[in-house]
């Protein structure tokens, strides 16, 4: 058996020639280590590279990546994408930065509305690796397709200057990743992963830029020290997401096969959603938010996966609280609780929520605004989670 060489020691190996519409068919064998859910960018810049910075959760060998133009209306050729080690802000570790393949091939076009893995880059990641992913497009135009909001500094520059490991070139900071929506790891058997499907309390707005405190990180270090099987997190929270409407952003229901149920390894789903359809004032009711989560639910168990549900956090202070939406949040949480709807529960409201005005978020945990936690707040969400409900086999 030949030994494991870390990653910023190997060569890529150039696999035989397969098409890239298959590998997009087909995905990886392998699990999730990160992942951010791809929203519709302002329009693509021809020429442009981006390099973006990613916080991996499990470690393993065989990387891969994925890349989107879900939101493109135009088909987009990426013609220069590596992989390496950041050593600081746009600067890679020495040796560290390797070129991917796409079916054996240098170049990929991506269809619009598709997505598309590339070939395994041989050698080991280690869990909780900053890694860097450098692509170029030299067509890129119409609706890019990205994060927004990363709360990690990545860099862009105009020109091919992906194989560089200085970070000389890469004098744009940017605040959003474009393009990558995932990283996968091959890993042992019986390793998986799991997807939490939110809004930007899970995307980590008010936790500390480049710090990785989103409560998704926290959970994910918690997953690396624990006795599990379960070591892979993928963050699947997108700022403003409902789970029923489309605005901002597609609506959980509609982004739950692309984001979540085509992810490598992805075991349990943790569903933490539903503050935004009750606070946006359009009538939403607590039956229909049920009606929405018992779809997930249903959608999530045809696919052979189990869902973790979470209450819904306080949020008076909030500009758009009023009691009426409390009370549909209370109903809406007790359906949680109580229903037997999903395979486990984690009762995020009663960790955050103040003893004194159970409508409020205790003070100590707000990270300002009454509706988002701040780092500690995020921690102690983390904390909450129940480790052996997150295990589909060992849960039922």
């Amino acid at each position: 058996m030949r030994a494991e060489l870390p990653l910023a020691a190997v060569l890529l190996t150039v696999v035989a020639c397969q098409s890239p519409t298959a590998e997009a068919t087909a995905g990886p064998s392998g699990v999730v280590t990160w992942a951010a859910s791809a929203d519709r960018m302002g329009d693509g810049i021809a020429g442009r590279s981006y390099r973006l910075v990613v916080h991996t959760s499990v470690g393993g060998t065989d990387l891969r990546i994925r890349l989107s133009n879900a939101f493109g209306d135009r088909p987009i050729t990426f013609d220069s994408v590596y992989a390496g080690i950041q050593q600081e802000g746009a600067e890679l570790r020495p040796g560290s930065n390797r070129r991917l393949a796409f079916g054996g091939e240098r170049t990929v076009t991506v269809p619009a509305g598709s997505t598309v893995w590339s070939d395994p880059l041989p050698g080991r990641l280690p869990a909780a690796t900053d890694l860097v992913v450098s692509l170029h497009s030299p067509d890129a135009g119409g609706p890019a397709s990205g994060h927004w909001m990363a709360l990690q500094q990545s860099y862009a520059t105009q020109g091919d200057h992906t194989a560089e490991e200085s970070g000389a070139a890469w004098t744009v900071p940017t605040g959003s990743w474009f393009y990558l929506d995932a990283v996968s790891v091959h890993v042992p058997a019986g390793t998986g992963a799991v997807a939490a499907l939110g809004d930007s309390i899970t995307d980590g707005w008010q936790s500390t830029t480049d710090l990785n405190r989103r409560w998704p990180d926290y959970l994910a270090r918690r997953l690396q020290r624990a006795d599990t099987a379960v070591k892979g997190v993928a963050n699947e929270g997108i700022a403003g997401n409902k789970v029923l409407a489309d605005n901002p952003a597609q609506s959980a229901l509609n982004r739950l096969e692309r984001d979540v149920l085509s992810q490598p390894g992805v075991g349990t789903v943790f569903l933490f959603q539903g503050v935004n359809d009750i606070k946006a004032h359009t009538g939403v009711t607590a039956e229909d938010l049920i009606d929405g989560y018992r779809e997930i639910v249903e959608r999530v168990h045809t696919a052979g996966k189990c869902v973790v549900g979470a209450t819904v956090g306080p949020f008076k202070g909030w500009h758009e609280w009023d009691p009426a939406a409390e009370a549909v949040r209370q109903e809406v949480n007790a359906f949680i609780r109580t229903s037997g709807a999903f395979d486990a529960v984690t009762d995020f409201d009663r960790i955050l929520r103040s003893p004194y005005d159970p409508a409020r978020m205790l003070p100590a945990l707000d990270g300002g605004d009454h509706i988002h936690p701040n780092d500690k707040g995020m921690q102690a969400m983390a904390d909450a989670v129940d480790l052996t409900a997150l295990d589909c086999d060992t849960i039922g």
